[in-house]
């Protein structure tokens, strides 16, 4: 039997941000630690790296500036190169923002080669009765289930010739790195939309926040939905019906007034809570005088995700004293968020592979989520 696996390393959803690091950072030490983030490097990739850098496989940008070419004749036009201003920098191409770690946090557990991540579930029973001399014992029993998620290892790579990369060069473009960048994005991008709709291969069982099993099924709001063409207190109204289905299914397990509360709806939801009553005051305002600890996060996959309908979910990040878990309601568990596979050297250049492992979306406590339709 496999023995429990130790968490290397746990970010809850409001603390998720960006790593940045120095070149003085970048020491075997540092390299070390990141693999409790699950961002993993071979010794031997760094190694490799460095000597392709030895071997001016990535020069430095090439420009040349010298703009002060003569003209021959007075009735010669000026090339149209020695007429450009460049602007500095590169507008990039951007996507979907990718925020489930900003929904549900993230988790580093596990390997890169395992196959599962396993939740235990443990459920108590045994009923009190009348006290009798002569009766027997009722006795108190216990129960214990599993939940299993599979494991799902994500690859890309990339290539670069020495002629791509020097021409590159030329144009302020490093191509190693554009490509690295590349890889990193959709590397992450897999691993988001894994988050979200889960992974279906025939076979295995990793879900996303929008299709995990264990969740309840969508509730239709008092007002019908359709927030952009509904007034401010029929908003209002349908927040508290989402408090109270909340509070009530959780047998007050769950406090929407004190509890830590995520209120995920789709982007085009998100300004119509500015919509405001005869007084001036809109709901956005109303909802954080009301309820102080909800945070709003809007989430592009929310669109049209029930049958062409946007929805939205109100959920607890936590239930405290409901386990010797760490009490989250959702959680994403990520083996390795980036992994070097390894550098091969080629005579015209060099091709390099990275993988991640994700898990998936895990809700261990459906009771403290509820989710509606139509927003």
């Amino acid at each position: 039997m496999k023995t429990l696996s130790t968490v290397h390393s746990s970010i809850a959803a409001a603390s998720v941000g960006m790593l940045n690091l120095a070149n003085e950072d970048v020491t075997p030490q540092c390299i070390s630690d990141l693999r409790s983030m699950g961002i993993c490097f071979d010794n031997q990739d760094i190694i490799a790296m460095q000597s392709l850098l030895e071997n001016g496989m990535q020069p430095g940008f090439a420009m040349d500036t010298d703009l002060t070419v003569p003209l021959t004749t007075g009735s010669v036009t000026t090339p149209v190169q020695f007429a450009q201003a460049w602007l500095p920098g590169v507008v990039r191409i951007v996507t979907a923002p990718r925020n489930i770690d900003n929904l549900i946090g993230i988790m580093t557990q596990g390997d890169w080669a395992d196959e599962e991540i396993v939740q235990s579930l443990l459920g108590n029973s045994g009923k009190a009765q009348a006290y009798t001399d002569n009766g027997n014992i009722p006795l108190a029993n216990w129960n214990q289930n599993f939940v299993t998620r599979t494991i799902v290892r994500l690859e890309l790579g990339l290539e670069v010739g020495r002629l791509e990369q020097e021409r590159g060069s030329k144009v302020r473009i490093s191509s190693a790195d554009e490509k690295r960048y590349g890889v990193i994005e959709g590397l992450e991008i897999g691993r988001n939309d894994i988050g979200f709709f889960g992974y279906n291969d025939g076979d295995n069982k990793t879900y996303g926040l929008l299709n995990d099993p264990q969740l309840l099924a969508y509730e239709t709001l008092p007002s019908g939905g359709d927030w952009p063409n509904e007034a401010y207190l029929d908003i209002i109204n349908d927040l508290i019906f989402m408090a109270a289905t909340l509070q009530n299914q959780s047998y007050g397990r769950v406090n929407v007034r004190t509890d830590a509360i995520c209120f995920a709806i789709p982007v085009i939801t998100d300004q119509y809570l500015n919509k405001t009553s005869e007084y001036g005051k809109s709901v956005r305002e109303w909802i954080r005088e009301t309820y102080p600890n909800w945070r709003i996060e809007i989430v592009p996959q929310f669109e049209a995700a029930n049958g062409g309908q946007n929805v939205g979910y109100l959920y607890a990040e936590s239930v405290g004293n409901s386990g010797t878990d760490d009490s989250r309601t959702f959680v994403q568990v990520v083996p390795t968020k980036f992994r070097s596979l390894g550098i091969e050297q080629r005579a015209k250049g060099y091709a390099e592979d990275y993988s991640n492992a994700t898990a998936g979306s895990l809700c261990k406590r459906p009771y403290a989520v509820t989710r509606y339709t139509n927003l």
